[in-house]
């Protein structure tokens, strides 16, 4: 849960009326109060006697009161946000949400009827705003000193109220978000991502394989970047600073991101760290390969965090480069998968506080990264085995990384850890399945009856299942990830494959003791297969849009009339 302290504005009204309204880059679905100052101020969406006019008068009304001392920018806005990750609060517990950030912040304590007036607007599910004015009903001086960090320490006590996601404040270690003002350009300019986002991506790339400090710099400038660098007085590299071509401000200048701007961990004395205490590894200079690469990835794993949190803090730094490097490497396959996981592990790639850069988990990452980044051409990218152990190899090392984080009591790094272990589980069964692809038989498809029901293919199938596998085809079939196997398999047998001699190649790969959902590890296992066949099983579907909800009642789009003498500077000022 995050709240966020927006920029105060005047307009109390073009606040209301825009998050009232239909919305601008978000689309706002069934816009409707949840809490307010007091019990009986109605909702201009849900009553016939109360206009937006009426409700924006009744918030300014202690403003105008104020005979001296009145706010320019008398209007507060904090919206207060949950992740993606939590479940769906009702409007209840946003009214608890309301007021408690409300009471932490000082606008309204609890038990205080003479606090600041404020309303609490819910226009989507995973978030809402809060609207007050900067003055109390009695006529006293407001003091808003530290808000934000208040409201933080709130949030964190809503969390565990709630049971939501618990995030971690002030450890430094968050990622850089683009700002909104990004976010909407690269909507304007039909990108995929905010510009931000590419250079972040591009930039550690370039860190985690580069020898050295020109090589970082040149693999910059070969990867399309505009590149700049600060001299410091001494005349040596103080700094630096990227830019995507093309990306220009509103002067036609190009818009320049520092290394720390990106990440944290990108700054150039942090870049430096990567390859000043670097050992020049003796197996670099061998015949590269995956398996060679896979046994100093299991080596660094046993010793990771093995000697205290400064340690460890270098070793899942080193780790992480490892996954990036790697994920550039990949084969076609599983190369999105892993660009998805290194994505994932970011997080739990820096760890808070101080860290040691001399580890033996650390050298054994960079002696692996090493070989890869100068033997990536020569490697043998179609030894399946080979490629698999290395995969196995990284799914260890993560999930070292996870308990050293979870002992380190570092919970989002641990889940960052823990959600890129789950994608690399899931490009191990992917590269499982491709391999028993080249081996499965195919027969001629068998034709169909026109009247054959979705039931009898589900027995059908179920046949398969026992066929293929009868140890385990009880407790496949009472997977909650059934259905979704049973559609694979139908796709199977419909495009003239053997459902049960694919079925039993792709289950012999490795064994499946281990796995939480045997039927989920199937699937995955039959999608990799069908990608080697060019052809996925489960084609995409429409999401379904969402009508817009309709005219919400008496949103009289005339403005409050201003009081005599009101000291408000007009225009819209409207603050979102």
């Amino acid at each position: 849960m995050i709240p966020k302290k927006a920029q105060d504005g005047d307009d109390t009204w073009g606040l209301l009326y825009y998050l009232y309204g239909p919305g601008t880059h978000d689309e706002h679905l069934d816009p409707h109060m949840v809490a307010a100052w007091a019990p009986y101020v109605d909702d201009p969406a849900q009553s016939s006697s109360t206009t937006l006019s009426d409700l924006a008068m009744l918030l300014d009304a202690p403003v105008l009161a104020l005979s001296s001392r009145r706010p320019d920018q008398h209007v507060y806005h904090v919206p207060v946000r949950n992740s993606v990750e939590d479940r769906v609060l009702t409007d209840a517990e946003w009214a608890v949400v309301a007021r408690e950030i409300m009471h932490a912040a000082g606008v309204a304590e609890h038990g205080d009827d003479q606090g600041c007036r404020w309303v609490a607007i819910r226009h989507a599910e995973d978030h809402i705003h809060i609207v007050a004015t900067k003055a109390r009903q009695d006529g006293r001086r407001l003091d808003l000193r530290q808000d934000i960090v208040k409201m933080h320490r709130a949030a964190r006590q809503l969390e565990v109220r709630l049971g939501l996601r618990r995030l971690v404040h002030g450890d430094r270690t968050a990622h850089r978000w683009p700002t909104r003002g990004e976010l909407e350009k690269a909507s304007r300019r039909g990108l995929s991502e905010p510009v931000r986002d590419t250079l972040q991506r591009t930039v550690r790339e370039a860190a985690a394989s580069a020898t050295g400090e020109a090589d970082f710099f040149a693999r910059l400038t070969n990867a399309g970047l505009r590149v700049q660098q600060r001299l410091a007085s001494d005349g040596k590299v103080g700094g630096y600073c990227v830019a995507l071509p093309g990306d220009r401000n509103r002067h036609q200048r190009p818009v320049w991101f520092g290394g720390s701007q990106l990440a944290r961990d990108l700054s150039l004395p942090r870049v430096r760290e990567r390859w000043t205490s670097m050992r020049r590894a003796a197996a670099a200079a061998a015949a590269p390969s995956w398996s060679a690469a896979a046994q100093l990835v299991c080596q660094a794993a046993e010793h990771l965090g093995a000697n205290g949190q400064r340690q460890g803090a270098g070793d899942v730094a080193a780790l992480g480069d490892l996954v990036v490097r790697y994920a550039a490497a990949a084969p076609e396959l599983v190369r999105e998968q892993l660009q998805r996981a290194a994505a994932e592990y970011e997080r739990a790639g820096r760890a808070p506080g101080a860290r040691d850069l001399e580890g033996q988990a650390r050298h054994l990452c960079r002696e692996a990264n090493e070989m890869l980044a100068a033997g990536t051409g020569g490697m043998e990218r179609n030894a399946t085995a080979s490629t698999l152990a290395f995969l196995v190899a990284l799914v260890t090392a993560i999930a070292a990384a996870r308990r050293w984080h979870q002992a380190q009591e570092c919970h989002v790094q641990a889940r960052a850890a823990e959600r890129a272990g789950h994608l690399l589980a899931e490009a191990v069964e992917v590269v499982s399945g491709s391999s028993a692809a080249r081996r499965a038989p195919s027969r001629t498809p068998r034709s169909r009856g026109a009247g054959s029901s979705s039931a009898g293919r589900a027995r059908v199938m179920a046949a398969v299942v026992q066929k293929a596998l009868p140890e385990r085809a009880r407790e496949v079939l009472a997977d909650a990830a059934w259905p979704a196997l049973r559609t694979r398999l139908a796709t199977v047998e419909q495009r003239g494959h053997d459902p049960v001699a694919v079925l039993s190649a792709v289950a012999r790969q490795r064994e499946l003791r281990s796995a939480e959902s045997i039927a989920e590890v199937l699937a995955w296992r039959l999608d990799g297969w069908a990608r080697t066949a060019g052809r996925p099983l489960v084609g995409g579907t429409a999401a379904a849009r969402k009508s817009r909800p309709a005219a919400v009642p008496n949103l009289r789009t005339r403005r409050p009339p201003r009081a005599p003498g009101s000291e408000q500077p007009k225009g819209p000022g409207r603050v979102r």
